[in-house]
C-alpha cells in the first residue's frame, strides 16, 4: 500500500496535518483546524508518480557489485548497461 500521508496529501488540497497512520486512526485537518473528510477509495487506489525512481533504485546494482563484475571478469561494461536498460524499460518515468 501507498503511503497513506501522501496519498492524502496529494488528494486533498485542503489537509494541512495529519494524525494516525492507518485508516482508522487517521484524522485530518484544514487550515482552519476543521476535519477533512477523506475520500478512502481515492486514496487506496493512488500510486506514487515517483514509484519508478523506488523500484529502479531497488533493482539497480550498486556502484561495488558494478566494479567487482567488471573486475572478477563477470559481466562486461556492455552486459551492465544492458542490465540498467531491462531495469529502465522495465519501470518507465511515469
Amino acid at each position: 500500500m501507498a503511503n497513506l500521508h501522501e496519498a492524502i496529501r496529494s488528494i486533498h488540497d485542503d489537509v494541512i496535518t495529519i494524525d494516525g497512520n492507518t485508516q482508522e486512526t487517521i484524522i485530518a485537518k484544514d487550515i482552519n483546524g476543521d476535519e477533512v473528510s477523506i475520500n478512502w477509495t481515492s486514496v487506496n487506489a493512488w500510486t506514487d508518480p515517483e514509484q519508478w525512481k523506488i523500484n529502479r533504485k531497488r533493482e539497480y546494482p550498486t556502484y561495488e557489485d558494478c566494479i567487482h563484475a567488471l573486475l572478477d571478469g563477470g559481466d562486461t561494461l556492455t552486459e551492465l548497461q544492458e542490465k540498467r536498460q531491462e531495469i529502465k524499460a522495465k519501470y518507465p518515468k511515469s
